[in-house]
């Protein structure tokens, strides 16, 4: 079974490189890698170039555009009629490529939900994480959605959802591909162990990762998906409406304190439950102590720089 490996990329050259390796070592060969470079100022291209010299399954194009674009690119000029994708910062395990297109062996599969594992350096990392992706205790065989980090499809679903939309700007296009497939009545196979290692630079700080909250967030705006046939209420922006409704109550307490000075008693109550169940709902998966204490930090940052995106992707 022929497949092609399709990447976008931009200004990576910390770890295209790492991201190649891993994928020319795999236990099945990919027939292709095609590399789609959206206008990178480093020298992302430079090494990309470097490996091709060593190997002609690699083909790199050059199209400056938004990721959804190059996502789309990198599809329209693969070869084949499996593709298998991930993303640069990311690292194949040796059999992640065999694992994820196994199940295509049964004709009725049309995508494949590979997994991630998040490889953090610092205790602030480690906490940041679980904010980012779904920690492993957290997977579900049965609802997992697939991630742009690790999943394959045949071509023909990437045609029937519409390919990936154009129209968001930096985030949320895996997310509305994916359950623009969902509709289709495509059958997705959960695979835990079609693993990617996905690695935060040892420089990523609170603040890029604020970043990131506050672009997915704008990016579920933008798709605009309340309801989902698999997730129902568990979407993405009803998550993100409750977050508005702690804040709304919160506020209102804070009104009511005016008149009502009991009230503060109340206030405080509220936000110290708040900061413990931000630990204690991750009890099983942050068992260090250290990045325990970064949790609440996380919590109402995150919060505010979620709702922040929100309401941008809102007005956008």
């Amino acid at each position: 079974m022929k497949a092609s490996v399709c990447i976008t990329v931009f200004n990576e050259e910390e770890s295209i490189g790492e991201l190649l390796e891993s994928l020319l070592a795999q236990t099945k060969k990919p027939d292709e890698i095609v590399v789609v470079d959206g206008g990178s100022k480093d020298r992302t291209v430079e090494i990309i170039r470097h490996y091709q010299k060593k190997d002609k399954r690699i083909k790199l194009l050059i199209e400056p555009g938004s990721v959804a674009h190059g996502r789309n690119t990198s599809i329209e000029i693969a070869r084949n009629q499996i593709i298998a994708s991930t993303d640069a910062g990311c690292v194949a395990k040796k059999d992640w490529l065999e694992k994820i297109t196994e199940p295509f062996k049964h004709e009725n599969v049309g995508m494949v939900a590979g997994f991630y594992e998040m490889v953090t350096k610092t205790p602030q990392q480690a906490a940041m994480s679980v904010y980012h992706g779904i920690p492993p205790e957290r997977f579900d065989a049965v609802s997992f959605m697939p991630s742009a980090r690790s999943v394959a499809f045949r071509r023909e679903i990437w045609e029937k959802a519409g390919g990936y939309s154009e129209k968001l700007d930096k985030a949320g296009e895996d997310t509305l591909f994916f359950y623009e497939v969902v509709k289709t009545g495509t059958k997705i196979a959960r695979v835990k162990d079609a693993l990617v290692y996905w690695n935060e630079p040892s420089t990523f700080t609170l603040r890029d990762s604020l970043k990131k909250f506050y672009q997915y967030a704008k990016g579920d705006a933008q798709a605009g998906i309340w309801w989902h046939p698999e997730k129902r209420l568990a979407t993405h922006n009803i998550k993100i409406s409750s977050i508005f409704v702690r804040y709304i109550v919160g506020l209102a307490f804070l009104v009511l304190y005016i008149k009502l000075p009991i009230m503060l008693y109340i206030i405080l109550f509220l936000f110290f439950t708040y900061l413990i169940w931000s630990v204690f709902k991750w009890k099983d998966v942050i068992k260090d102590w250290k990045a325990r204490l970064w949790l609440p930090i996380i919590q109402i940052s995150s919060d505010f720089a979620v709702m922040s995106g929100f309401i941008s992707g809102i007005r956008k």
